[in-house]
């Protein structure tokens, strides 16, 4: 059987009668597309734009587990700090306290706040507490709003008091007496980010006074602040658009070009959006740069099916064929690519973050939709739209790329070169990629800029306190009245001295202390009664006779549950930078490595607060990273071997996804970026996309090989007519995102941008420079064997064995074997 005939390849010639007979309806197809579209269309508006605090929870790791078992009890991440500074005189003024007052009235007034976990200087909770000559323990607040006129005497006393209470001065008041806490914990399921928000900002505005400074931070207020960006989203997207009008104007100069692949992302944006809809899905402000990638994504594909078209019709008359042609050149390829793109997009969900796996849902389905809004779409609009008059494209700054680059692989020596310094280029990376720290690299927030209120503010109360991040760690005893017993009072204070061990930890908060506080206090404040009584008794009479003397319910609320079973240490940390975090845990489990069994029924439980949600994003992130790129590479390996039947194929492939995502890495080592649930995301994404291109000239060279017969000559025609391709899609997807770069006031968007950014290029760099190097040097037979059969489908027999490029004649006359089986073959493009 001749090899080259239909019947020798019957799946091939089944998938190209398929492609004939959709073009025999094109108007039908084109008009069942329109329906859905507009069906989709009448989903979008069910879309909200908003973020969940638990989305970016990972809602099985022990840490949120037990952040969400005490956030009604204890409080969870939700936490506002507000800063009261005074730069002329410290707190002990009557109009400053006043102040101080009517700040923790405002926020004792938010929407969604847990009144009982308000504290400052001047609530009623924070109360003086002495013994009288009787014997009793009494108390009263520090500040009395119904006193507020003190003599300077009383003021003087005042301050005193406070400098006695080690409760109140370092949690509450700086030690220089210069700035004021106010803390409250907002209930997750109540929380308004926009308006705590609102709230807070008019509170600043109103409080606004020479020798005054307002000082905000806490996660609420983050998402807050990111929230007043929504309208710069609208800004970014006129200008994003505007842009890649200007592309297509400079690219094609003619209306096909120009609203033909505008149409195609019209339409698959519509289809996208409508899919998040049917979902159900929200739209996360900070994960806005995937959408926009993807309709960047949708766009370049349609570019490149309007310039292969045009190339048709120079040597086509009719542009009915033209189009057809256009779809059995790029359709294979191209859902190749789209496949890829989604591989990476759906592996996201592997990670235990619900922001992530809603992305991962929706925006894989939203790749692959392209296959249908794009690579179909296009060539039958094509073949149903008149013949445009005018089909010469013209010579532009974009073809450059592609000479040059063949310039360079200008033979085999060359290639090898090419080859060398990537390997150098490799090694520098794995070097540099060793740098890149799992968290942040930094204090602050890196949602937003350093110089950004929100870590100016985090900056200047963590210069002037112990810190703002706070670790929850939980004790929890078997029996109820548990936490009284004087064994687990010990450990609990033995706890708190290893972890204050941490250079990082800025103060600590627990009942061991306020047991010794009282029982000092009882003793005549003598500070050699400042420890653990043995008897379980009176270890409970002394939490029993802070809570009556304070005469506000919940007095022990922040320290112990209501059934006494379950203790709450807090521990203060400057910053959550990633090594502050993973040094923070490894001393807690430390310590309980240590101790574990010594106390009969006490369990120490890890870690809630702020510093417990963000170890448990880090770690999740770490264990995403670790499963999803080699799960990306894994796949997309196999996809190209099994569609290509040729492992050097897969080889290739695998090979400039190492190189771009090596070096991707060294980039973020060099810059600072740390792994985390935002940019793993954008990594994986950014593999997926990236290797289109690489598949691009793979399948362009292996074409022009069965065309040419001369390996050399196919390769540089190869990168000099795919590299126009490879430039201007690459172009394309970076002005679908480079404006977060310029515009986003979010640091995140912003980098996260950049680093696809950086992404493209280095994968751009690979598709025309690596690919065609590797195939001059190995000469992969599944390219230097490649035959056209009569449907002029390309294929590779495996049974050729030479390795080396042939001739054109040598095409022709070789003799004629027939293939072993079906599977021994490979279809990719036409030739």
């Amino acid at each position: 059987m001749d090899k080259r005939s239909a019947s020798a390849h019957k799946a091939t010639h089944w998938l190209h009668s398929l492609d004939q007979k959709l073009f025999n309806y094109p108007k039908i197809i084109l008009s069942l597309i329109l329906l859905a579209t507009i069906w989709f269309a009448a989903q979008i508006p069910g879309v909200k734009m908003y973020s969940d605090f638990a989305d970016l929870l990972p809602q099985t790791h022990p840490y949120i587990e037990l952040h969400n078992d005490i956030k009604e009890s204890f409080g969870g991440a939700n936490v506002i700090i507000v800063g009261v500074e005074f730069t002329e005189h410290d707190i002990f003024d009557n109009e400053a306290l006043a102040r101080i007052h009517r700040i923790t009235q405002s926020v004792d007034s938010l929407p969604g706040v847990d009144h009982n976990l308000v504290t400052s200087v001047t609530h009623r909770n924070s109360r003086k507490v002495w013994l009288t000559p009787e014997g009793n323990v009494n108390s009263e607040p520090y500040y009395n709003p119904e006193h507020t006129d003190l003599s300077n005497s009383q003021l003087d006393q005042l301050r005193k008091d406070v400098g006695a209470d080690p409760r109140v001065l370092g949690p509450l008041v700086s030690p220089d007496l210069h700035m004021a806490l106010v803390k409250a914990q907002l209930i997750e399921g109540k929380l308004d980010y926009a308006a705590t928000y609102e709230h807070i900002q008019q509170m600043r505005e109103l409080e606004a006074a020479d020798g005054v400074k307002i000082h905000v931070t806490g996660q609420p207020m983050l998402v807050g602040w990111a929230y007043q960006y929504l309208d710069q989203i609208i800004e970014i997207f006129l200008f994003t658009a505007l842009i890649m009008l200007s592309l297509l104007v400079f690219y094609f100069r003619k209306a096909y070009g120009i609203f033909i692949p505008l149409a195609g992302v019209i339409v698959s944006s519509i289809w996208g959006i409508g899919i998040i809809s049917m979902f159900g899905y929200n739209l996360d402000p900070l994960s806005l740069v995937i959408p926009f990638l993807i309709s960047a994504r949708a766009m370049s594909h349609g570019i490149q099916l309007v310039e292969r078209y045009y190339l048709e019709l120079n040597t086509h008359d009719d542009h009915h064929q033209a189009a057809r042609l256009t779809f059995e050149s790029l359709f294979r390829p191209g859902s190749l690519g789209v496949v890829s793109d989604a591989i990476g997009l759906l592996l996201i969900a592997i990670g235990s973050i619900p922001l992530n796996t809603k992305l991962a849902h929706y925006a894989s389905i939203w790749a692959l939709s392209i296959i249908i809004t794009v690579l179909l779409a296009v060539p039958l609009l094509l073949s149903v739209l008149p013949k445009p008059k005018n089909t010469s494209i013209k010579h532009n700054l974009f073809r450059n790329v592609g000479y040059v680059c063949a310039d360079l692989i200008s033979g085999e020596k060359a290639a090898k070169r090419a080859l060398g310094i990537a390997a150098l280029l490799l090694c520098g990376g794995f070097y540099f990629s060793s740098h890149v720290v799992i968290g942040e690299s930094e204090p602050g927030s890196p949602i937003l800029y350093q110089d950004h209120d929100y870590n100016l503010s985090s900056k200047a109360i963590n210069d002037s306190f112990p810190g703002s991040e706070e670790m929850y760690i939980v004790a929890e005893t078997d029996e109820k009245g548990g936490i009284k017993r004087p064994e687990v009072l010990k450990a609990l204070a033995d706890l708190e001295r290893h972890m204050l061990l941490d250079p990082g930890v800025g103060g600590a908060k627990g009942i061991p202390d306020l047991v010794k506080q009282v029982n000092r206090l009882l003793h005549n404040n003598d500070p050699r009664w400042a420890q653990i009584p043995d008897d379980p008794l009176y270890a409970g009479g002394l939490m029993f006779t802070y809570m009556m003397s304070n005469p506000i319910p919940g007095a022990l609320k922040e320290f112990i549950d209501s059934d006494e079973r379950v203790a709450n240490l807090v521990f203060y940390y400057k910053d959550h930078q990633g090594e502050t975090i993973r040094r923070a845990i490894h001393t807690a489990k430390q310590w309980i490595a240590e101790n574990e069994g010594k106390v009969e029924g006490l369990t120490i439980r890890l870690a809630g607060g702020t510093i417990g949600v963000i170890a448990s994003q880090n770690e999740a992130a770490f264990e995403t990273n670790l499963w999803v790129l080699p799960l990306v590479f894994l796949l997309i390996f196999f996809m190209v071997t099994f569609f290509y039947t040729s492992l050097m194929a897969g080889t290739m492939m695998f090979g400039a996804m190492l190189f771009a995502t090596t070096l991707t890495y060294a980039y973020m080592g060099l810059s600072g970026m740390g792994i985390n649930s935002n940019t793993v995301p954008i990594i994986a994404v950014g593999v997926g996309i990236g290797i289109d291109y690489s598949i691009y000239m793979m399948d362009r060279i292996r074409s022009e090989m069965v065309a040419l017969g001369d390996l050399l000559a196919s390769v540089r025609r190869a990168i000099r007519t795919t590299g126009l391709a490879v430039s201007f899609t690459a172009i394309t997807l970076i002005a679908g995102i480079v404006m977060w770069v310029v515009l986003s006031d979010l640091r995140f968007q912003a980098e996260a941008a950049l680093l696809l950014i950086v992404m493209v290029v280095l994968n751009g760099a690979a598709a025309m420079l690596l690919v065609p190097s590797w195939v001059l040097v190995f000469k992969p037979k599944f390219i230097c064997a490649a035959y056209a059969d009569e449907d002029g489908v390309i294929h590779a027999d495996a049974e050729t064995s030479t390795g080396q490029p042939r001739g054109k004649g040598a095409v022709d006359n070789e003799p004629e074997k027939e293939p072993e089986a079906e599977s021994s073959l490979v279809m990719t493009t036409k030739a």
